[in-house]
């Protein structure tokens, strides 16, 4: 592949060669870009605010990181893709009372075979973190104050109500807008990974709890429907427009015609029932627009970019009927969670040092696992007034003739964004064009979910059009790990792309690679959800719950091995995906 100037891959380190794709290729399922990289993550972004909660909260030594201030061990960039260290989460993990490499391995990667046993070194003891851990478990399971998390959402919600007209900026005022939201990145992410650590803490300990009287099953249950979750609240609002398309044969006529282009066709209708269905689109779009398949990278496509996404999701909700409201089946995970809830403290009654520790858990859970999205969603915001200032420019660069797409603005480095906005650079294709080439190859390629040792360069690494495996046969059971309980059974749609979900119907199974909160929509006319990776705290597991939908992650090249339009049952009680037929 030719040579561009590309992002910096993370620097080997040898005492911590341990990295994965689990959790990370939820936030960055695609390589980054430089604009995106640069502007969001490095540079003092995101990447610091992980170095700050490290430092600041969980009592990691800040000489033991990276003598860079902007790079953080715990993630990196290896072969253009975003990698988390899981040595020096394991790491954390030992040194936090109640926690262990065993229980981090098992919230990040759940039974996946190629996990490297922990080996325990001298290094990995620290005195003084286990002391600030103590504390901050004083937090998590006591205190539990959430005012630094509010404060982060009033202000992510008051820079996008506060943001200005873009086409009236200048170019230099734009590109100063973007790398203004750096500070705020860090910040916010800071508070992320507080609340995605905490996130963890209380179901870890009522799960023992429940393992001890002899409901280790219920744990799961436990954390369904909790409310308040930030990714599942547009699945909520998209069903009540979905609701709008069913009623109105005007707008039903325009959604039969197809998701590609629908957008045009609303505005250009006039319709009454058109007319209202926009003003309500609109306001979603202002409260969640944000979102979108790959929605950390400034580069890729949102809700607000390019609102088709989100009615071609919209279309497939339209298709079911009233008894398939997501609020109606949060209700019922709720109603089953309180009554599991209950009859645990009636076993605990004669215990009250655990039944304390039981509340206290729960407590915590109801608390920080919506905090985690809720953190995430902040985040989330503060990216998108990044993306539009870059959108605009890039707008205005393809007017000019020096870009053929906005979006490929996002291919430059932050000194040569600002040279553009300066004047100091014109005509963009001889710059951009490699570099958009070296981007489609890296897309072409699949990266290792796990690395040990030395990085093998990404030459080296497989193409996703060679990844084979052996078609699923009936009777054939595909074992993942249970995610939200419950057994559903129907056909099997593999679809690989959140922007194209034609083929999903009521009552499909999904069966998706990983998921992120554009593929959250999906979720609602689905009778069931598979996923090729994921572990205790993914995504599509916190969604799931949400909205009451059985799920089964961890299921190992589940995309590649069920056939489309194959009939499967899926046990999210158990994590079986039972192949019934093939087509």
């Amino acid at each position: 592949m030719e040579q561009v100037r590309w992002i910096e891959d993370q620097p080997y380190n040898p005492k911590a060669s341990f990295w994965t794709r689990a959790n990370v290729g939820e936030v960055l399922p695609e390589p980054p870009s430089p604009a995106g990289w640069e502007l969001v993550f490095g540079n003092g972004g995101t990447v610091r605010g992980w170095r700050d909660c490290a430092v600041n909260r969980l009592g990691i030594d800040d000489e033991e990181l990276d003598p860079d201030p902007n790079r953080c061990d715990f993630i990196g960039l290896i072969g253009g893709y975003g990698y988390l260290n899981a040595t020096w989460i394991r790491v954390w993990g030992e040194r936090t009372p109640g926690m262990s490499a065993a229980a981090i391995d098992a919230a990040y990667f759940g039974d996946h075979p190629d996990v490297p046993p922990y080996v325990k070194e001298p290094w990995h003891e620290n005195p003084r973190t286990t002391a600030v851990m103590e504390k901050w478990l004083g937090w998590v399971l006591g205190d539990m104050d959430q005012s630094e998390l509010e404060a982060d959402r009033q202000l992510a919600r008051k820079i996008r109500a506060e943001r200005p007209d873009l086409t009236k900026l200048t170019d230099v005022e734009l590109i100063e807008r973007a790398i203004s939201m750096r500070p705020y990145c860090r910040r916010m992410f800071d508070q992320h990974i507080n609340q995605s650590g905490a996130s963890a803490i209380g179901p870890g300990a009522f799960a023992a709890i429940c393992a001890a009287i002899g409901r280790p099953a219920d744990a799961m249950k436990l954390i369904a429907g909790l409310g308040g979750v930030d990714s599942a609240a547009p699945s909520y609002a998209m069903w009540e427009l979905s609701r709008m398309v069913r009623a109105s044969e005007a707008l039903t006529r325009l959604f039969d015609q197809g998701p590609s282009g629908l957008y045009e066709r609303l505005q250009a209708s006039g319709h009454p029932d058109v007319e209202k269905f926009l003003a309500a689109f609109a306001d979603f779009l202002a409260e969640y627009g944000s979102r979108g398949p790959n929605e950390w990278d400034v580069m890729a496509d949102t809700w607000e970019t390019n609102p088709d996404i989100a009615l071609a999701a919209i279309d497939r909700m339209r298709l079911s009927g009233d008894e398939g409201s997501p609020a109606r089946k949060n209700a019922e995970r709720v109603a089953e969670r309180e009554r599991i809830r209950n009859e645990i403290r009636e076993a605990l009654a004669g215990d009250p040092d655990t039944l304390a520790q039981f509340d206290a858990a729960m407590k915590s859970a109801l608390t920080f696992v919506p905090g985690r999205e809720r953190s995430k969603t902040n985040i989330i915001r503060v990216i998108e007034e990044t993306r539009m200032a870059l959108r605009e420019l890039g707008r205005r660069a393809v007017e000019r003739g020096h870009l053929d797409r906005p979006q490929d603005l996002c291919l430059l480095f932050e000194d040569e964004l600002r040279a553009y906005a300066e004047g100091r650079l014109g005509d963009l294709h001889e710059l951009v064009e490699p570099r958009r080439r070296y981007y489609e190859w890296l897309l072409s390629l699949e990266p290792p979910f796990i690395i040990n040792g030395p990085p093998p360069p990404n030459t080296t690494w497989r193409r996703r059009t060679e990844h084979r495996a052996e078609a699923a046969r009936p009777g054939d059971v595909i074992q993942g790990l249970p995610g939200c309980p419950g057994k559903a059974r129907g056909t099997a749609r593999v679809v690989l792309d959140p922007l194209d979900p034609t083929v999903l119907e009521p009552g499909n199974i999904l069966v998706a690679p990983m998921t992120d909160p554009a593929w959250t929509p999906l979720f609602v006319p689905a009778a069931g959800v598979v996923v090729d990776v994921g572990a205790t705290l993914s995504h599509a597991i916190i969604v799931s719950r949400e909205l009451g939908i059985p799920c089964v992650v961890s299921a190992t090249d589940a995309t590649k091995r069920i056939p489309d339009g194959a009939i499967i049952e899926v046990d999210g009680d158990t994590g079986a995906v039972t192949v019934i037929s093939v087509p």
